[in-house]
C-alpha cells in the first residue's frame, strides 16, 4: 500500500458518523495491503498471547472457536480516507483471550503480528474494555482471505492498518515499539476523530 500525505480520496459528503476528512465507501470495500495476500487455511491458523503474561497461551481454530462468541456492529475507518458504516464482525472479543493469560501489570502496550511478518503497536488500553476482537466473520460469512481472513485483530475505533490482517498473535509489552507503518511514518495510535494518520498529527 503506497499511502502520499495529503491524500483526500473522493469529496466528503456532510456526515456526523464521518471522522475528519473520510468519506462514505458505500457498498466498496477497497482491499489495501502492505504484503501480499497470504494462503493460510483455518486449519493452519494459530492466535498466541505472550509477553508481560502470567501464562502464554497458543490457540488454534477450534480450541478459539470454543470460546464465548462475541461480535462488533459498527463502523471502521481507514487512513487512506474510506469508511464504512453498519458493519458486522463476529469473533471472540480480546478480553476473552487475555482473561486467560493474565497480563502483568507492567504491561501498558502491545505489538501485534500477523501470519506474514506485518506487524502494528497499539497501547493495551485500545484492546481492553470491549473495543477489540478477533474476528473470522463479515456480515455472517467467513471473512474473505483479502480482508485478513481466516482471522484479523478488529480495533474498530481507530484506523484500520491497527486492525491487523491474518493475526498471529500480540506481545504485551512495558512499553510502546513501532510497527511496521509507524516505522514508516505513520501515527503510534491512529485515532480517525483527531486525524491521527502521520507522526506528529
Amino acid at each position: 500500500m503506497n499511502v502520499t500525505r495529503g491524500f483526500t480520496g473522493r469529496a466528503r459528503v456532510d456526515n456526523p458518523g464521518l471522522p475528519p476528512g473520510q468519506y462514505d465507501a458505500g457498498d466498496d470495500w477497497p482491499v489495501l495491503s502492505a504484503e501480499v495476500t497470504p494462503e493460510l487455511a483455518p486449519a493452519d491458523w494459530t492466535f498466541r498471547l505472550d509477553g508481560l503474561v502470567e501464562r502464554p497461551r497458543t490457540w488454534d481454530w477450534e480450541q478459539a472457536h470454543a470460546l464465548p462468541g462475541s461480535a462488533y456492529e459498527g463502523d471502521i475507518h481507514c487512513v487512506t480516507s474510506w469508511s464504512k458504516f453498519g458493519m458486522r464482525f463476529g469473533g471472540v472479543s480480546l478480553d476473552t483471550f487475555l482473561e486467560v493469560v493474565r497480563p502483568h501489570e507492567s504491561a501498558t502496550h502491545a505489538v501485534a503480528y500477523s501470519h506474514t511478518g506485518y506487524t502494528t503497536n497499539l497501547p493495551l488500553a485500545d484492546l481492553t474494555g470491549g473495543r477489540a476482537w478477533i474476528a473470522w466473520e463479515c456480515d455472517g460469512r467467513p471473512l474473505a482471505p483479502e480482508h485478513g481472513g481466516p482471522a484479523r485483530l478488529l480495533v474498530p475505533h481507530l484506523y484500520f492498518w491497527k486492525s491487523a490482517k491474518w493475526i498471529a498473535g500480540l506481545t504485551l509489552l512495558d512499553h510502546d515499539e513501532p510497527g511496521f507503518w509507524e516505522q514508516n511514518g505513520y501515527h503510534a495510535r491512529g485515532n480517525p476523530w483527531q486525524e491521527q494518520r502521520y507522526s506528529g498529527d
